[in-house]
């Protein structure tokens, strides 16, 4: 069964690996040219590390704070609906093309720039990574859930779902605020 989307393109299972493999492409060049950037232009580096570092951040952000939003729906969903099975492809493709990439370049680019900026010194710092660390188990937890989802063996209501929807936003405000205060 295939999908048609906007003009008669194929939209299923084709098309979204067509999708995945540009993504991955993507990502490739721009951290190529970041490492020739950093072998060539070391001085000039840091800066453009942070803007990559808070373009990952924002692209995992978008995902944590919709593949909640879109369990809520799935849990609603009849299991083996056209409905469903589309959430499926949905929730499959935002956690591999976007929000499993975006972490990973956040990690780096962050464990860089707090050893770079900082030399991993500051309490404000420490609790900033026990933040990310927090986001982490819950890109984990949500990682689990797809592959459940995708079992049809979701058994979490659409409430569950809605709170840990909130998650992700408690945690982006606490590690911004200690980012930009510095509290301590």
């Amino acid at each position: 069964m295939t999908m048609m989307g906007k003009g008669g393109q194929e939209g299923g299972a084709n098309g979204g690996g067509t999708a995945m493999r540009r993504a991955a492409i993507a990502i490739a060049v721009f951290l190529v040219l970041a490492g020739l950037l950093f072998l060539f232009g070391p001085d000039d580096f840091y800066p453009w590390a942070k803007a990559i570092h808070v373009i990952a951040v924002i692209s995992w952000m978008a995902g944590m704070l919709y593949l909640p939003r879109l369990m809520v729906y799935h849990a609603d969903a009849q299991k083996g609906s056209v409905q469903s099975e589309t959430f499926k492809v949905m929730e499959r493709r935002l956690l591999r093309g976007i929000i499993n990439p975006a972490m990973v370049v956040t990690w780096a680019f962050g464990l860089w720039l707090a050893w770079k900026g900082f030399g991993f010194h500051g309490g404000w710092l420490h609790a900033k990574i026990a933040g990310v660390v927090g986001l982490s188990a819950v890109h984990g937890y949500l990682a689990g859930a797809v592959r459940k989802f995708a079992e049809d063996r979701n058994e979490k209501p659409a409430r569950h779902w809605r709170i840990v929807n909130e998650i992700p936003t408690l945690l982006m405000i606490v590690i911004v605020v200690l980012v930009i205060v510095k509290p301590f």
